[in-house]
């Protein structure tokens, strides 16, 4: 290869290097200067809520235990063998007022009253007797009076003896209406519209009278057994007897939740315990709910019987408070303050008065003014005049 050839290529590189290098800084030296701009801080986002002053009506959840409003055992009067028991006389079974529980063996109280029918008619045999033989004797006392002069012997004239036929008639009397009493107690009804809860009765058994063979509970009403603190007791109306006027408790809604849904009952508070729990320091009161099985008012397919012994929640609805701020319970900081966003856009820590705290509400009196804007998102290291960007509740993504 001759010395030109190798110039050559080695020159054309050079060349093409050096025009390149010459195009790249024409092109940064004809490009304009970019603006100097201050970066300014956005700020946190953070969910906000705007307040305002509402009426607001106090509202005590709590939870309780269902028992019997009315319960009574059945105890028969009088003593014998059971011969007729009702089908539905079993635990679980339904009864109305007046419907016929089970029926003891008649035929000794039967033959008592025939007993006792003769016994009154033979008394009122010898009262007639008597009677008839103190009339002979005022007869006979009048036409003597003349010689003896005087006052007779009660004797004489059967005084004494017609008391004591007359009561005669009166204890044969007595002792018919009580064996005809015996008589009607050998059928045993149902006290009151109830429910049998236990039962130890069947045909053929000896029953004994004074001995409990069974146990009913009430099918009108249904109490639970709420305990509560002296806190929450103070919002709520407990009725009682106040200048001769009963004051009427407070409302009051009974939850339970099957299969993921809720079921709900109304209630009304209708008296306290009257006892305070010495280990929790916890007062019950006691809510009663109307037709718990819904007999008089059929309840939606499918839904349960408020039964006995049942854990439910219950809330109880206090006196309305006027004028406060309803606040979401995480609103509320520490110390009882609350992050307010200002018109600036920035954070200030406000502290508040709160009257009443609820499961999911806080209720403050005073610290805040209509229409402020109060932060629910938590901001680590949070700071008084921190920049904020604020969204309305719900509005974060």
């Amino acid at each position: 290869m001759s010395f030109r050839s190798r110039l050559f290529k080695v020159l054309v590189p050079v060349a093409i290097l050096a025009a390149g290098f010459l195009i790249m800084r024409v092109l940064v030296l004809s490009r304009p200067a970019p603006q100097k701009e201050a970066r300014s801080e956005p700020g946190a986002l953070v969910e906000v809520l705007t307040v305002a002053r509402k009426d607001h009506q106090v509202r005590v959840t709590a939870t309780g235990t269902v028992q019997a409003g009315r319960e009574a055992g059945i105890t028969p009067r009088v003593s014998g063998r059971v011969v007729h028991v009702a089908p539905a006389f079993v635990a679980g079974g339904f009864f109305k007022k007046g419907d016929l529980l089970f029926e003891i063996e008649q035929v000794d109280y039967r033959l008592a009253v025939v007993r006792a029918r003769a016994a009154l008619a033979q008394a009122e045999l010898e009262l007639a007797k008597v009677k008839s033989s103190a009339a002979v004797a005022r007869r006979e006392w009048n036409a003597l009076k003349d010689d003896y002069g005087g006052q007779p012997d009660p004797l004489v004239l059967y005084e004494p003896q017609i008391r004591k036929a007359e009561a005669d008639v009166a204890a044969a009397r007595a002792a018919l209406d009580q064996a005809e009493l015996d008589l009607q107690r050998t059928r045993i009804y149902a006290p009151f519209d109830c429910r049998v809860r236990s039962e130890d009765v069947e045909v053929g058994q000896y029953v004994r009278a004074g001995n409990t063979v069974a146990v009913v509970a009430g099918t009108a009403t249904a109490e639970v057994v709420v305990p509560l603190s002296m806190e929450d007791l103070r919002w709520l109306s407990i009725p009682r007897q106040e200048g001769g006027a009963a004051v009427e408790g407070s409302p009051a809604t009974v939850a339970i939740t099957v299969g993921g849904k809720s079921f709900t009952w109304q209630g009304r508070v209708v008296r306290s315990l009257g006892e305070v729990d010495p280990k929790g320091r916890m007062t019950r009161i006691v809510v009663s709910v109307d037709d718990p099985y819904g007999l008089r008012d059929r309840r939606e397919s499918g839904g349960p019987d408020l039964e006995l012994g049942m854990f439910v929640d219950v809330t109880l609805y206090g006196e309305t408070l006027t004028g406060v701020f309803p606040v979401p319970a995480r609103a509320l900081r520490e110390n009882s303050t609350v992050w307010v966003v200002g018109g600036d856009e920035q954070l200030h820590i406000r502290p508040v008065t709160v009257v009443r705290r609820e499961r999911e509400t806080v209720l403050v009196s005073e610290g805040l003014s209509e229409g402020e804007r109060i932060v629910l998102t938590t901001i680590s290291g949070a700071a008084e005049g921190m920049k904020l960007r604020p969204r309305e509740e719900g509005t974060l993504k």
